[in-house]
């Protein structure tokens, strides 16, 4: 990776550009709908390749973590959706995968993690706070798994604010 590769991703204390992809053949997801809490966006190049499937199963082991972060995971490539319901059936997966298929790889073009020449995702990572800034993004070497210590020191750096848990506090205070 280098300085320009990294340099193209949404920058860091930017809007994330709001997307709505599918879920599954008749589900729609918006990242909007997130709003309120963290968000990480684990761009990778495609189901059932090695080093994603490895990526996938590691963030999948550590939902525990992510959901104690109060962070929504979602999984992005340009796969479709019944390739990815049959990867996460075989996974276990219990986070969503979004397919950015059609317009082949619409979403990973914004967020400048798409591979013109190979036709397919990056591997980039994105933690997107609760109130849709982009607060970290790492773009990986393609054949490297990136871990998830990155992700969670910067879920760790967020404020309570960047995480929704001001709002969540004040709605309890007022509702007591």
């Amino acid at each position: 990776m280098t300085d320009s590769q990294a340099s193209r991703l949404v920058p860091v204390d930017s809007t994330a550009p709001d997307f709505e992809l599918r879920s599954a053949p008749d589900r729609t997801v918006r990242l909007s709908s997130f709003r309120g809490r963290p968000v990480v966006l684990v761009f990778y190049p495609a189901d059932w390749s090695p080093v994603c499937g490895d990526q996938v199963a590691l963030y999948n082991e550590m939902w525990r973590e992510f959901e104690g972060y109060n962070a929504q995971l979602l999984g992005i490539s340009v796969d479709g959706v019944w390739c990815h319901r049959a990867f996460a059936e075989a996974r276990k997966l219990r986070f969503l995968l979004l397919a950015d298929f059609e317009p082949k790889g619409d979403v990973s073009r914004r967020y400048g993690a798409y591979r013109e020449k190979d036709g397919f995702s990056e591997r980039a990572l994105f933690v997107v706070d609760a109130n849709g800034i982009v607060r970290w993004s790492y773009l990986s070497p393609i054949g490297e798994n990136p871990g998830a210590d990155g992700i969670f020191a910067a879920l760790e750096s967020l404020t309570a604010e960047q995480r929704g848990q001001v709002a969540s506090s004040a709605a309890k205070e007022r509702d007591a």
